[in-house]
């Protein structure tokens, strides 16, 4: 466990900061650890100064979430780069079966926080927003394959491919984050974009060139 030094940041940098030690506090110690006294230590404030941003404590853990999921969709998103519609769509499913997208810590984190959406509404909240965000994406980048590709689909159909597809991807994104015997045996980017092509009804083969 780690304790910054307290230093005099600007409001935004001192509330990345708090966040940043709320999500070490949730990822070692569970939602239960990660009390106001806990963020404070390890962010080198004091839990009154916690209060100066945040009101409570389940303010502090949506906005956590909240960052957590937005970190989660950039990284995948990053994994994009340029060039056709195809590539792209290929690049985002390997970035979200791969680290630091798909790794034990994100795993804590994440289901330590799903245990609150369906009691606090600011979680439930937050989780539609990183759904959406995330979903939102895909649902672009499945358009443009297919437009790209001449194929004739209504945007009902395109939904429709994206809502699967990002069960798909939650699937194996936490069973690749738990690290179980199965996944490690297998060479999961390969299998993951295979099962996204005959999903789209594209050959794998062209989604791996």
């Amino acid at each position: 466990m780690t304790r910054r030094a307290f230093h005099r940041e600007p409001e935004a940098v001192r509330q990345n900061d708090l966040i940043a030690a709320t999500l070490d506090s949730i990822a070692e110690l569970g939602l239960a650890g990660a009390t106001v006294r806990e963020v404070a230590f390890r962010a080198g404030v004091t839990p009154g100064l916690i209060r100066r941003y945040f009101d409570n404590k389940e303010r502090l853990v949506a906005a956590a979430y909240r960052s957590f999921m937005t970190e989660l969709t950039a990284n995948a998103a990053a994994g994009c780069g340029d060039g056709p519609a195809l590539s792209r769509l290929a690049g985002l499913i390997r970035a979200s079966v791969t680290p630091p997208v798909a790794d034990g810590r994100a795993l804590s984190i994440w289901a330590a926080f799903t245990g609150t959406v369906n009691s606090d509404p600011a979680m439930a909240k937050a989780h539609r927003e990183g759904y959406q965000s995330f979903r939102d994406l895909i649902e672009k980048l499945v358009c443009e394959v297919m437009a790209e590709r001449g194929v004739a689909a209504s945007p009902l159909q395109i939904r429709q491919h994206a809502i699967i597809l990002n069960a798909l991807l939650d699937g194996l994104w936490i069973e690749i984050s738990m690290g179980g015997d199965d996944f490690s045996r297998l060479d999961v980017v390969r299998l993951t974009l295979d099962s996204v092509a005959t999903l789209l009804g594209i050959e794998p083969a062209e989604f791996r060139e």
